[in-house]
């Protein structure tokens, strides 16, 4: 028998491989017959350093990302899914997405973008996908190509570039 996926967290960061991760997730959770949960961490370490930090700042930061993820969930039924759910959550992005949603949750598959940082980031903080992908204790799926699974970086591409030659 082959592997039958029921719940597919899809990490959702605003990023262009997130939004790739989102697609191919649609498309999965749609040949499963799975639900699909959709997560936005809000990093609150992102609010440490702010010295005029107040409720208004998250406040805003959660209705942002509350529109968005209502955007994605509409997209997802209006490719056929009935089984959409989205959450927001506060924290450490890395141990959410790797480990406390899908205990809670019952995930058997993550999929997430390859990357959502600059190199910078990534260098300070650590890539959440690498967290991810070594300490999930489920199946993750790290999307690197689009729909027709050409390489996301090569679709972003000029035509004018002749840097391949």
């Amino acid at each position: 028998m082959l592997q039958q996926y029921q719940h597919i967290l899809v990490a959702i960061d605003g990023s262009y491989e997130a939004e790739l991760a989102f697609k191919k997730a649609v498309a999965v959770a749609k040949r499963n017959d799975a639900e699909l949960i959709l997560i936005h961490i809000v990093d609150t370490r992102a609010f440490q350093n702010v010295s005029s930090f107040d409720s208004a700042m998250v406040e805003q930061v959660t209705e942002n990302a509350k529109s968005t993820m209502e955007g994605y969930v509409d997209q997802a039924k209006k490719a056929g899914l009935d089984k959409v759910s989205f959450s927001i959550e506060y924290g450490a992005p890395k141990t959410i997405i790797a480990r406390d949603i899908p205990k809670a949750k019952n995930i058997d598959l993550i999929m997430i973008g390859a990357t959502g940082l600059n190199a910078v980031e990534r260098l300070l903080i650590g890539s959440v996908t690498e967290y991810v992908t070594r300490n999930a204790l489920c199946d993750v799926l790290v999307v690197r190509t689009d729909l027709a699974n050409k390489p996301a970086l090569a679709s972003t591409k000029k035509p004018t570039d002749n840097s391949d030659k």
